[in-house]
């Protein structure tokens, strides 16, 4: 081996070489501020850097005096995502003058301030802390809640407090500060001693140097210590002794290191919270006389904290304040209360001026503290280190209240005093460092000395306190952690860098890049001695090397036995350092694995130290290797790794794997320059050391090489084994079998390296390694290096089985035979053979398949931390498959074998302590135990993703099991896996405050904001946004479905002024445009009640809001209104009673069923104005349907039908009569009566009932007898729907409705009963319904009214024939609902549509629409979800005569009126795809809804098709209606997007042919697509049928005031 190869190996190269510059620096000097100008004139970097070595991070923070200089600091910490996820770039905090500035990024993330803050006195320090947001303080409290990171800012008089959340805090600091550190609880202060603190008065009591504040808003509070004395029993008390500093605190573990300036020693406490038993010794008052001499009183101390010294008149008594500040005090400070709230705490209350001059009272400002001096005493103890305090003297106010300590520190360690101990000795610089094999050191560097002092702890086995063990020191200038990668960086005396893992020592490292002064070596030139003084090193690590092989010398310091050698090789190395070394000046910040390095003439660079391995491969074989070797050869083994990877010009990634197996075979033994496999390794041209005298070596044999190379490629390995060449007999290439000739004389295993006695195990955990690989489907090629090297080891170790079992996994890369290490047989005993290894290999696969037979199997062996795969793998089928529930809950596992060596034991129960399983009481099947088990330990669906197929099965099936039952309480991460994450996100949502969902509820109305800004009520404002955000999270759906049903703001009115129209016409022209649009705006609340549905509970206190129906306008550009009372146009009169109506009902429909109403609520919203009596009436009914009319007490009832309001008497009938649907309720039924002619008896006296309220009593009569089949009903209602008209007017006015109200009425009563009308045949009802259908002769009238008919009416003459016009639609529903899901063919042959010409000129078309719905309806399970079966419903005359719209000529014919052909065409299509909804109401049927939504586009496409005006525009725009609303009915409550997006292109369209019908048929379907916002659906019972029918009866009233059509419900 040659001398450079081994100087090589010793270097460890840095790499990203950068110079650094505080990213804060730049950023103050832009910043508007009036310290710009001061920052401008900075002074030059170099005299920025003072040279007393202690520029370190410490060192900068300790510099809080701030002078008139600008001076600056910063500090750097790993980037925290908010998320938790991994991040890596770094954080800087940088403090000058009045400013603190945050900035993120890294050299990949480009560096951003965060946050910037200015405050009003010079900063003293910044720093970051997280604060705990519980009440809960026990200390367990303290690993699960959740905190409050925030950034802390030290002025002279207080600290500000600024989370990232946004919250501000400030706290007056009632004392003068030196050092302020972030702790685990929150913020401990040091109090700065003042020389006036010791005033010549009586003795008193000292005061505490030491304070703890662990919230914002809490009091700032003294620190407890509890130290152990001579005679080993402990003391509590105040921390008082100024001596005593911190220099170093950490977070976790939660320790504290001080020094003690008189006794020049440093101790090592634990910080923790008090004990109440502490707590109570420090809190005894000063009553007991006889308490002893080392409690401190914390009553007089109290006093002293509590009285207030004015800052303007040093001569006021402390103790003048005592009843105002008790008063606050009480507030704030007990427990029971605890107040979090931002209010102005008392620190803050009690604000103050601090002067030095002050004298006694001068303990800066709020005198918190009992007034008492720190009686220095004369004798010091020698361990202990807070000096007695004495419970005399100390004088207590009578109302004060003790102030209860928080933290205390606990004592754990001190150093050995050593006689010589020099003056000034304190720690620059403190920090902990574990080495490779997770070892942790407390390192402190004492500059004076130039030494850093490391000392070993560890935790107690039962994990309570921590163990410190001895010290060892390192020569150092200066020092910094590599967390990242578990080893420190070391600046020598001599300028060198050196890496340490622990106390060993790794190597130099070498920086690429770094400036020489000059090529001249005279002042460079290192005396002989100084590479001795430069290689001096701890007296452990010699041992070590003694016996380091000399095979390979990979040793981190070459052998010293040769000094001629050494001098060779480290001379001109130590040349090159000591250049250097005139440079680096010291080591900061550190961050992960980025340290940045101070150099002598001011600048700074930021290096990157590699890590140890980059491969994930490679990582896990070091990882398993590390775990099974004792800790000292395993540090030894990793140590020589990382010299060879992290050489200059290390490897790529590719060759890593390629360099890991040449070194660990080379540190087992091997020569790998003569073992086939890896002397053809291509390492890609790295300079590694390890094949550098490979290189050197001159070419023997010729050009055989390249033919050697092609004899050992894979594709050569193939074809030799492939079953052709075998049966062709053909012999392998002899050139292969005599290099295996040539290379087997000599193969043998040197048996004095490092591993070579530990090849077994190696092997043994390589192979369960390689077990876990085959678990991760994306580590393929990871197995195939994998298995090369172990074939190798087993065919050496002569383990037959394990070849065999490679062999079968990769036929094609294991060959059956092949080279062989011999190992010399007398060494084989020196080989550890460990107890875990089997002779017979474990193979994952092959337990589960003996699982799954039911075979019983060995526990299968695992690596705890490595292999965790095959743990899971292992106890999720021992689980799932064998039923055992146990297997997961218990630690020790009968599954499963942890492999284990003796001195790790404590290492393998901390990993073992992540999996403990949290059991859950609600988890019931073994599904559930099996998610919710794989979710505490991590596993996701990423890695479910990357388990082979046949194990994860059993998994999925669990999942697929629990995503269908899930439990409520699961946690998020479970829902996630088993793809619920709905169920997560209402978890998560469910919490968040009202209002705020990720919906949010602002409402962009039509109308631009002018000057009315006041928010209107659109009535949608108390939906369930949760619920609603959860359903619809992707889109805004549900803003644009408020935007188009809210009716509460004005419309906007769009009209072009042309120049010809005189301003008087152009007024007339926009009150036009605003009274169509109002058609529209009238149309809105039957939408809006279907999308309100039962979302509001009111408030028995306050009536319920019923939204405005506003029917003004405004006209841009200058937002004028437009209303259409000006007189300049004809406004039709009670325009607006229908639509008032229907708002009522929609805003009692919000009212949900469970509510609590009582009659008075209901009279108490009776409205004071006359012309909200309809909206009132609406909302009555609207009760009715809720179910809470009943609760109407009939006196109330009387009355409203008493005042004869036509729209009250409506709601109330139609109301009441929902409320007792089905019932027959008597009291109800004589109600309804009263307003029908037919059901008073002949002699009774003719009452004077309106109309529609006729009507309205009618349709009552049917839902108070639904599907009763009550008789006399029945044949009052089917003489009814035939009435002829009176002789006076009666009678004679939209007699369509009453006919059909009765009709409808009629088929309620009968509702489904088909056939079995029982009692009832001699009614004949099936016949005279077809007869009122089809027409013909009126029978003769029977009953007691036929007196009424005899004489002919005056106004209309019908004849004695019956006028179909009239009675067709009620009889036709009649007989749907009566017939209703009977499939009778022969009633439903009745309703099939004429098929010839001469017979379809007697039938209106649009009573063809209703004739096919009615026969669907009754055939009821033929109804299927295709264009087919619509289409079917056609006659063939008509199909094949009808004319494609599309086309232009219109062909000629006779005897065919193609109009009327046209038309029926288009209507029989509109009622099968209307029943096509009723069949499929609320179903999400996906064939339903495309072909629905196919003849949806159809029409769109026929409305603007040339042939349109055959058809007809207002029957084309009918049946799309119709075709939207059974879409709707499909998709009710769904939400569908596409159907959305019809009803909002509809909704654009206004004039034209869209009447007040149309708008409300489309917004009716908007209405029931979001039903209930999206928490309800439509029901196909016969009832919801029925009810739907009355509600979509598709004849859609032309306008506002068309009375023929029961839009009633």
């Amino acid at each position: 081996m040659s001398n450079f190869y081994e100087e090589r190996a010793t270097m460890i190269a840095a790499r990203d070489l950068q110079e650094f510059v505080p990213f804060g620096r730049d950023h103050c000097k832009h910043h508007p501020n009036a310290l710009n100008l001061q920052l401008r004139q900075l002074q030059p970097a170099s005299e920025l850097w003072s040279s007393d070595g202690a520029a370190g991070l410490v060192g900068s923070l300790q510099e809080v005096t701030i002078h008139e200089k600008q001076k600056e600091s910063w500090q750097l910490r790993k980037g925290v995502s908010e998320i938790g996820e991994d991040v890596d770039y770094d954080e800087e905090l940088y403090v000058a003058g009045n400013m603190v500035i945050w900035s993120k990024g890294s050299k990949s993330q480009a560096l951003a301030v965060y946050k910037a803050f200015t405050v009003d006195s010079p900063v003293q320090q910044a720093l970051w802390c997280d604060f705990i947001i519980s009440q809960d303080k026990s200390e367990k409290a303290y690993s699960s809640n959740e905190v409050e990171k925030c950034i802390c800012i030290l002025q002279s008089s207080c600290i500000n407090m600024h989370s990232i959340e946004g919250k501000d805090y400030i706290a007056s600091l009632p004392f003068q500060v030196a050092n302020v550190w972030p702790t685990k609880y929150g913020l401990l202060f040091e109090r700065s001693a003042s020389s006036h603190e010791v005033p010549p008065g009586s003795p008193r009591e000292p005061l505490p140097t030491m304070f703890s504040m662990l919230h914002p808003l809490d009091e700032i509070t003294p620190l407890v210590c509890k130290s152990g004395s001579l005679f080993g029993s402990s003391r509590v008390q105040y921390v008082v002794d100024h001596a005593m500093k911190i220099v170093f605190l950490n977070t976790d573990p939660s320790i504290v290191m001080t020094y003690d300036a008189v006794q020049n020693v440093h101790s090592v406490w634990t910080l923790r919270r008090v004990k109440s038993e502490e707590e109570n010794v420090v809190l005894k008052f000063s009553e007991q006389g006889g308490t002893p001499q080392n409690v401190a009183t914390s009553s007089s101390l109290t006093a002293h904290l509590r009285s207030l010294s004015k800052g303007d008149s040093p001569v006021t008594s402390p103790f003048q304040n005592y009843s105002s500040i008790h008063s606050q005090s009480r507030s704030t400070s007990s427990p029971s209360l605890h107040s979090r709230s931002p209010s102005i705490s008392n620190m803050a209350a009690l604000s103050r001026a601090h002067s030095p001059a002050l004298g006694v009272h001068s303990f800066s400002g709020v005198q918190r503290f009992n007034i008492s001096s720190h009686n220095q005493s004369p004798k010091r103890h020698s361990i202990s280190h807070s000096p007695n305090s004495n419970s005399n003297g100390s004088f207590l106010a009578p109302e004060t209240e003790p102030i209860v300590p928080e933290l205390c520190i606990d004592h754990l360690w001190t150093e050995t005093f050593t006689n010589i101990r020099e003056k000034n000795s304190q720690a620059s610089k403190v920090f902990i460092t574990s080495d490779l094999c997770g070892q942790k050191f407390l390192c402190f560097l004492v500059e004076s000395q130039l030494q850093l002092r490391c000392v070993k702890f560890q935790e107690s086995n039962d994990k309570t306190q921590l163990i410190f063990g001895s010290v060892t020191n390192i020569p150092a200038k200066d020092a910094a952690p590599v967390e990242k990668i578990d080893t420190m960086l070391v600046l020598e005396g001599s300028g060198n860098l050196v890496l340490y893992t622990g106390v060993v020592r790794v190597g130099k490292v070498f920086i690429p890049g770094l400036p020489a002064p000059s090529l001249t070596m005279s002042n460079t030139m290192p005396r002989p001695s100084t590479p001795l003084d430069g290689v001096s090193t701890p007296k452990p690590l010699s041992k070590l090397l003694g016996s380091l092989d000399e095979v390979v010398l990979l040793s981190p310091v070459p052998e010293l036995r040769d000094s001629s050698k050494l001098h060779d090789s480290l001379y001109n190395e130590d040349c090159t350092f000591q250049q250097l070394g005139t440079y680096i000046h010291s080591i900061r910040d550190p961050v992960h694995n980025r340290v940045t390095l101070e150099l002598s003439n001011g600048s700074m660079v930021r290096i990157t130290i590699p890590e140890i391995a980059t491969s994930e491969l490679v990582q896990t074989c070091l990882q398993a290797i590390k775990f099974i070797l004792p800790k000292e050869i395993a540090v030894q083994m990793l140590v020589k790794w990382y010299n060879v990877h992290s050489a200059p010009g290390g490897p790529s990634y590719h060759s890593e794997w390629n360099l890991f197996v040449t070194c660990l075979m080379n540190m087992m033994g091997y020569n790998t320059d003569r073992l086939a496999w890896t002397r053809n390794f291509d390492f890609e041209g790295s300079l590694s050391p390890v094949i550098a005298p490979k290189k050197a070596r001159p070419s023997e044999t010729g050009s055989d090489d390249d033919w050697e190379y092609l004899l050992n490629s894979d594709y050569h390995q193939n074809v030799e084994s492939h079953l052709l060449n075998r049966s062709l007999c053909l012999s392998p290439s002899e050139a292969s079998q005599m290099k295996d000739e040539d290379f087997s004389q000599n193969l043998s295993v040197d048996s004095s390296t490092l591993l070579f006695t530990h090849i077994p195990a190696i092997f043994f955990v390589l192979h369960l390694v390689y077990e876990e690989l085959k678990l991760n489907t994306l580590m393929g090629e990871g197995i195939c290096s994998l298995v090369e090297l172990l074939v190798q080891l087993a065919r050496d170790l002569k383990l037959g089985p394990y070849v065999d079992h490679y062999y079968r996994d990769y036929p094609t890369l294991v060959r059956t035979t092949g080279q062989v290490c011999t190992i010399d047989p007398g060494q084989t005993g020196f080989m550890h053979h460990p107890s875990f290894f089997t002779s017979e290999p474990p193979s994952i696969y092959q337990w589960v398949s003996s699982c799954l037979k039911g075979e019983g199997m060995p526990p299968y062996p695992y690596l705890p931390g490595i292999c965790e795969r095959s743990r899971l793998v292992v106890l999720s089928i021992a689980l799932y498959i064998l039923g055992d529930e146990s297997s997961v809950s218990d630690e020790s596992s009968q599954y499963l074998t942890r492999i284990t060596i003796a001195p790790q034991k404590l290492q393998v129960e901390q990993e073992e302590n992540r999996f403990s399983f949290r059991y859950s009481a609600s988890v019931s099947s073994l599904a559930e135990r099996l998610v919710v088990w794989m979710t505490n330990v991590g596993f996701t669906l990423r890695d479910l993703e990357t388990l082979p197929f046949g194990i994860a099965l059993p998994i999925r099936d669990a999942i697929y099991h629990c995503r269908e039952q899930p439990a409520s309480d699961w946690p998020e991460a479970v829902c996630l896996l088993i793809g619920r994450q709905d169920l997560s996100k209402q978890a998560c949502e469910g919490n968040l405050p009202k209002g705020k969902s990720s919906v949010t509820q602002v409402l962009s109305s039509d109308v631009p904001s002018g000057t009315e800004t006041e928010e209107e009520d659109d009535g949608m404002n108390d939906m369930n946004h949760e619920v609603m955000s959860l359903i619809w999270s992707e889109d805004l759906r549900v803003q644009d479905v408020r935007r188009l049903l809210q009716s509460a703001h004005p419309v906007r009115v769009n009209v072009v002024q042309y120049p010809e129209l005189s301003d008087h016409e152009f007024i007339e022209e926009k009150e036009n445009r605003l009274l169509q649009l109002c058609q529209r705006t009238m149309a809105l609340p039957v939408g809006r009640g279907m999308f309100t549905l039962f979302s509001y509970h009111p408030v028995p206190t306050e009536p319920l809001p019923i939204p405005k129906l506003n029917l003004t306008g405004r006209a841009p550009p200058r937002n004028t209104t437009v209303d259409l009372n000006s007189g300049n146009i004809d406004v039709p009169p009670n325009m607006t009673s229908w639509a008032s109506f229907h708002n009522g009902v929609a805003a009692g429909l919000k009212i949900a069923p469970a509510s609590q109403i009582d009659s008075a609520w209901i009279v108490y919203n009776k409205p004071k104005h006359a012309e909200l009596a309809n909206e009132y009436a609406g909302f009555l009914m609207a009760l009715g349907l809720n179910g809470h009319l009943t609760k109407l007490a009939t006196l109330n009832i009387h009355d409203y039908l008493t005042k004869g309001h036509e729209m009250t008497s409506i709601g109330l009938l139609l109301g009441v009569s929902a409320a007792k649907l089905g019932t027959m309720d008597m009291s109800i039924t004589r109600l309804l009566s009263i307003h029908i002619p037919a059901l008073l008896p002949p002699t009774s006296t003719e009452l004077d009932v309106p109309h529609n309220v006729q009507v309205a009593a009618v349709v009552g009569i049917g839902l108070v007898y639904q599907g009763t089949a009550h008789r006399h009903t029945a044949e009052v209602l089917l003489a009814e729907i035939g009435r002829p008209p009176g002789p006076e007017m009666e009678y004679c006015t939209d007699r369509e409705s009453y006919s059909l109200a009765a009709g409808l009425a009629l088929g309620m009563v009968c509702l489904g009963h088909g056939s079995n009308l029982i009692g009832m045949s001699d009614l004949n009802v099936p016949e005279q319904l077809y007869q009122y259908m089809v027409g013909g002769h009126r029978r003769f009238q029977t009953g007691m009214h036929r007196e009424k008919h005899k004489s002919p009416s005056y106004q209309i003459k019908e004849g004695d024939t019956i006028n179909v016009d009239v009675t067709c639609p009620g009889a036709t529903l009649a007989l749907a609902m009566i017939y209703l899901k009977t499939n009778n063919r022969s009633i439903a042959d009745w309703l099939r549509a004429p098929d010839t010409m001469y017979l379809l000129d007697f039938v209106k078309p649009e009573f063809l629409l209703l004739r096919t719905l009615a026969r669907c309806l009754i055939l009821w399970d033929d109804i299927l979800p295709n264009s087919k079966w619509v289409d079917s419903n056609v006659p063939q005359i008509i199909r094949e005569n009808s004319i494609s719209l599309s086309e232009i000529e219109l062909p000629c014919s006779e005897d065919l009126n193609l109009e009327t052909l046209s038309q029926a065409h288009v209507y029989i299509i509109a009622g099968a795809c209307l029943s096509l909804g009723f069949r499929f109401a609320g179903s999400e049927n996906l064939s339903a809804f495309n072909c629905l939504h196919k003849f949806a586009k159809d029409f769109m496409t026929y409305l603007s098709a040339p042939n349109a005006s055959v058809t007809g525009p207002y029957n084309l725009e009918t049946c799309l209606s119709v075709v939207l609303l059974s879409l709707a009915m499909v998709m009710a409550g769904s939400g569908n997007l596409k159907v959305l997006q019809l009803c909002r292109f509809l909704h654009m369209k206004t004039g034209g042919e869209m009447n007040y019908g149309f708008h409300l048929a489309h917004h009716m379907a908007l209405g029931l697509l979001f039903l209930g916002g999206g928490r309800y659906s439509l029901s196909t019972s016969n009832s919801s049928i029925a009810a739907l029918l009355c509600a979509l009866y598709p004849h859609f009233p032309a306008h506002s005031t068309d009375n023929r059509s029961s839009e009633l419900l």
